[in-house]
């Protein structure tokens, strides 16, 4: 049974999440899709301190900290550098949002949480304005695209095969299917 949408939150991410974080991200789960812990916390701890335009927060679940997620702006990765790596970043208005997310904990892994905590994340940043949001897993993290699309995302398919080792799925706010 999913976690009841009143018992998620976020705080945005502090030095005194540090610990947490760094055992996340060494949580074999996380290290499969995020890369190296040591590389990750430290582009993490830049964007607290400010080095980077992306917010980082924590996924709350009844005001105890069990995952990351964040929020980074597409325009500020609309430049030649990203583009000539990534060339679907232009194919986005410069105020499109993407979205990334872990569970930190393994044993909350499987309950709905991730889809619950990223429906209730994407509320947010709709009541702060931002429409166009995305999301860009890779293609064979079924468990996250399952859980991602559970929260209203859906593979672009006009960008399908032309996105790397990414799948571009993009928030659909009229969606009323909730598929597994």
């Amino acid at each position: 049974m999913p976690p009841d949408p009143a018992s998620i939150g976020f705080a945005p991410l502090a030095p005194e999440h540090y610990p947490a974080l760094q055992a996340w991200l060494a949580e074999p789960h996380i290290r499969e899709w995020w890369g190296d812990p040591e590389e990750e916390f430290g582009l993490i701890r830049d964007m607290v301190e400010g080095c980077d335009s992306t917010r980082p927060f924590v996924i709350l679940l009844d005001r105890e900290p069990v995952g990351y997620i964040q929020y980074w702006f597409i325009g500020d990765h609309q430049n030649e550098e990203w583009i000539n790596d990534h060339p679907w970043l232009a194919e986005f208005p410069p105020d499109t949002i993407g979205v990334d997310l872990s569970i930190g904990r393994p044993d909350l892994l499987g309950k709905g949480l991730g889809s619950a905590a990223l429906e209730a994340f994407v509320a947010m940043l709709r009541q702060q304005g931002y429409e166009t949001i995305i999301i860009d897993p890779s293609p064979d993290n079924a468990r996250a695209v399952r859980a991602y699309r559970k929260a209203g995302f859906r593979p672009i398919p006009e960008l399908e095969g032309r996105t790397g080792d990414v799948l571009i799925m993009q928030y659909d706010p009229n969606t009323d299917e909730k598929t597994i």
